[in-house]
């Protein structure tokens, strides 16, 4: 059986982001013997706003980042989407990384972490239209992880991610069960 590839991309780009410890926090609960975890950080990927000529739909990339872009995410199997709720939307970033490409994302299974101090719902729902227009396959399995003010230090970093965290470790566990199953 052959190990399936995963990326959980980081949607957030603002300097003081709390999702890097989270998206760690994924990347070892949601790795298996069956599934590989890598983490694509929009941060350190630094697409510029959609500037190809053509519809990305028409896939006539010519710019040296779309292509770059495009190579990287064409080497995995699935996708998690982490990201904030920023006034019940998410962050421009990765509207513009998912907009960049078109049919690479089709058939696709996805997954979302949205977080927030209500778990970030309003913006998962705001994703999932994008999703269907991508159609890619959304999963079941999808997380809202509530911020809660005595779990963060004075940055709005966690004091103790794995405390703060293990409530949606069983959430993890079953989304690793359905990217498993779907992959295999």
């Amino acid at each position: 059986m052959s190990v399936s590839k995963i990326a959980i991309i980081i949607g957030s780009t603002r300097p003081s982001r709390i999702s890097p410890s989270i998206a760690q926090w994924l990347q070892t609960n949601l790795q298996t013997a069956d599934l590989a975890v890598d983490l694509i950080d929009l941060a350190k990927v630094d697409l510029p706003l959609l500037d190809e000529a053509a519809m990305p739909s028409d896939g006539n990339y010519t710019l040296p980042h779309t292509k770059k872009w495009h190579d990287l995410i064409t080497g995995y199997q699935g996708y998690v989407l982490l990201f904030p709720q920023y006034n019940w939307g998410y962050p421009a970033p990765l509207k513009n990384a998912l907009d960049c490409l078109y049919s690479e994302w089709r058939h696709n299974p996805v997954s979302m972490v949205s977080y927030g101090g209500h778990g970030g719902f309003q913006a998962a729902l705001a994703l999932s239209l994008v999703l269907r227009g991508l159609k890619m396959r959304w999963l079941t399995n999808n997380l809202e992880i509530t911020l809660k003010p005595d779990e963060l230090d004075d940055n709005g970093q966690f004091k103790d991610a794995e405390q703060a965290l293990a409530p949606y470790k069983f959430d993890v566990r079953q989304l690793s069960a359905e990217f498993t199953h779907l992959l295999h």
